[in-house]
């Protein structure tokens, strides 16, 4: 597994995709937080946070990490070097995760420049280091996890099918639903005393839960949660492809 995470890992970074969505996801987050005269502009703010970038980051991720993952198996299936795959001495789980491990590991790699702008604010407030340290820790924590299950959904739309464009798509979609479907379905007020329920069953209440600054357990849970239930998934799809295989 560590074999074919290092070879994600390689592939992303010599390819124009690895690095552009490193690049992309900076040069967005560093103009408005810094250049563009908008409400995202920390400077516009009179005091010193991070509220914009954790405003910003997610809805960035959101058409980013399906642009890394849609490649992960569409293409591998596309030019026929899945099969190869199957051939080495790993199982359908390892498969999955080294792939998903290299997701994350691009999404770190994207965040740890970013805090430049922690240390800027920290060294910006007056007087210094009046910042609320634990919120910004909270809210990495809550961004970190809600891009890893970003991945998670985008590695399950790469692997049922073989259109790189296609699988872009579904993850966009899919990972849009999870992120504020339920809270645009709980702002309908359909379905009385279940409509918390709906809203929690979202990630973007966990999120903001988060980004408080309280690290709770049950948030912690739900992206976890959801990760293990879309990296199963398509585990499944490995396995049902593989069986179709045997079959023939």
């Amino acid at each position: 597994m560590y074999a074919l995470f290092k070879k994600e890992i390689s592939n992303f970074l010599n390819s124009l995709i690895g690095i552009m969505v490193i690049v992309i996801f900076l040069l967005i987050t560093g103009l408005f937080l810094w250049v563009f005269q908008s409400d995202f502009n920390i400077m516009s703010f009179g005091y010193a946070n991070l509220d914009s970038l954790f405003i910003l980051a997610p809805w960035v991720f959101l058409f980013l990490v399906p642009a890394v993952t849609m490649r992960s198996f569409a293409e591998e299936k596309r030019t026929g070097t899945m099969e190869m795959l199957f051939t080495k001495p790993l199982s359908d789980w390892q498969i999955v995760l080294g792939k998903y491990f290299a997701g994350v590991a691009l999404v770190i790699l994207a965040l740890i420049p970013t805090f430049i702008y922690f240390f800027s604010v920290y060294h910006l407030s007056q007087p210094v280091g009046n910042v609320d340290i634990g919120g910004i820790w909270g809210s990495y924590i809550g961004l970190f996890f809600l891009s890893a299950t970003f991945v998670s959904v985008g590695l399950f739309c790469s692997s049922i099918t073989n259109n790189q464009i296609l699988a872009f798509l579904l993850s966009v979609f899919l990972c849009g639903f999870l992120y504020i479907g339920f809270d645009m379905i709980y702002s309908m007020a359909l379905f009385g005393k279940v409509d918390l329920f709906i809203q929690h069953l979202g990630m973007s209440s966990h999120y903001s839960s988060l980004s408080r600054g309280v690290v709770d357990t049950r948030d912690i849970l739900y992206f976890i949660s959801v990760i293990v239930l879309f990296l199963s998934s398509t585990k499944l799809v490995l396995s049902s492809r593989k069986w179709s295989k045997e079959e023939r």
